[in-house]
């Protein structure tokens, strides 16, 4: 259900709410909050409140500290885990300036806009995200450690499968959030889970993202465990991977999907270093089922860009390359981005390559293009990409790529 401002106030008295959240991330996904109490949920509408930017990397500095959180009614949601009597509840916000300019690092805007000059062309993007995590054990001083949860393998079933009950809590607790998750189950590595969503539109579905990572978070402590989202936890098990499923409304043709995946492809090794912002991330492309080189088929998992095996509204194609650690505001930002690039040009795709890359011959591998070997590389193709720099503000490029 989305709010408005007179509806979010109505809730907050009538549902017994003390504390309401404001959210947004930092350039690099992390999420942030401040908690206020109920009286002063009309100023932050009207006002924002502010908080201390020079404290977040990338926010500005003590020169130029005060930037406003502005609430988006329209993401209310109650925190399940949190008390019933005296509930908490949370909004993403809006990042603006004290005289209400928008901040440039604000990513959540960056996205609205895409999807806004989208809809001006008659299109709307949808994503459905497909994010992998393990569970690890903590030490006895509550701390994270490498120990997977259990030694399960892909879609294994209880007792050998621990992560079950797990899931479970994180699919309810999304689904009291007014989340849907379409399915979970075990994945390939040793502790390693798999929650997938339906789809949504851009803005909602990067919201959902950043409130999954938090309910597994959470569901993972209250569990006596920890959740782990970076690209590469395990040396020699599989990596985490950030599958964004992307179709394009009205889909009257299935040129349009090419189209969109065309333009995607053209711009994917400038892109990679938002789709892949550690050091670790490139520790994962290559290797099992994450691909390396810039590529598509049908249904094969080599690929790049794949197009799953559905039909009508559930035709998507399927980005591989990304890891949980990508900002979902930025990355879906630049997917639409290139992929009304695509459509506005009618780029032809180049011909699918119908083989398994992790095995093809050197002579087939010689003639495709690769995605950054590492951070560094990456790093320089975004720096010298007309398209990257047309829709990335400069401040947000010079922190991914200094």
């Amino acid at each position: 259900m989305k709010y408005s401002k007179e509806e979010v106030m109505q809730y907050v008295a009538e549902e017994d709410v003390k504390f309401i959240r404001l959210a947004f991330c930092d350039v690099f996904g992390k999420q942030k909050n401040i908690s206020i109490m109920p009286d002063e949920l009309p100023r932050a509408f009207e006002h924002g409140i502010a908080f201390d930017a020079s404290a977040i990397k990338g926010f500005g500095d003590e020169s130029r500290s005060d930037l406003f959180q502005h609430p988006d009614p329209e993401t209310l949601t109650w925190l399940p885990w949190r008390p019933e009597q005296g509930k908490v509840v949370r909004m993403f916000c809006s990042v603006k300036y004290p005289d209400s300019r928008q901040f440039e690092c604000d990513k959540r805007s960056l996205l609205k806009k895409a999807a806004e000059d989208a809809r001006k062309a008659g299109l709307s993007f949808y994503f459905g995200e497909e994010q992998e995590f393990y569970l690890f054990e903590l030490d006895d001083r509550n701390m994270p450690t490498k120990i997977p949860y259990d030694s399960a393998g892909y879609m294994d079933i209880a007792p050998e499968d621990k992560g079950e009950n797990v899931r479970r809590e994180i699919c309810l607790t999304l689904e009291k959030m007014g989340i849907t998750p379409e399915s979970s189950h075990h994945e390939e590595g040793p502790g390693q889970n798999e929650i997938d969503f339906r789809y949504a539109e851009a803005l909602e579905a990067a919201d959902n993202v950043m409130t999954f990572q938090t309910v597994v978070r959470t569901a993972a402590r209250r569990n006596g465990l920890c959740a782990d989202f970076s690209p590469k936890p395990l040396k020699d098990a599989p990596g985490n991977g950030f599958h964004i499923n992307v179709s394009v409304r009205p889909d009257d043709s299935k040129e349009k999907l090419g189209y969109m995946m065309a333009g995607i492809l053209e711009k994917t090794v400038p892109m990679t270093v938002f789709l892949n912002p550690s050091k670790e991330s490139y520790a994962r492309l290559g290797l099992m089922k994450a691909p390396r080189f810039v590529s598509w088929s049908a249904q094969n998992r080599s690929q790049l860009i794949r197009i799953p095996a559905a039909s009508d509204e559930f035709r998507r194609a399927e980005l591989r390359s990304p890891d949980p650690t990508a900002n979902p505001y930025i990355a879906f930002t630049l997917m639409i981005r290139a992929g009304l690039y695509g459509i506005k040009n009618k780029l032809s795709l180049p011909d699918p390559v119908d083989a398994n890359l992790y095995k093809a011959d050197k002579n087939l591998l010689m003639k495709l293009a690769m995605l950054p070997d590492s951070l560094e590389e990456a790093k320089a193709a975004a720096s010298a990409d007309g398209f990257i720099k047309e829709n990335v503000p400069k401040e947000i490029l010079d922190l991914y790529c200094s």
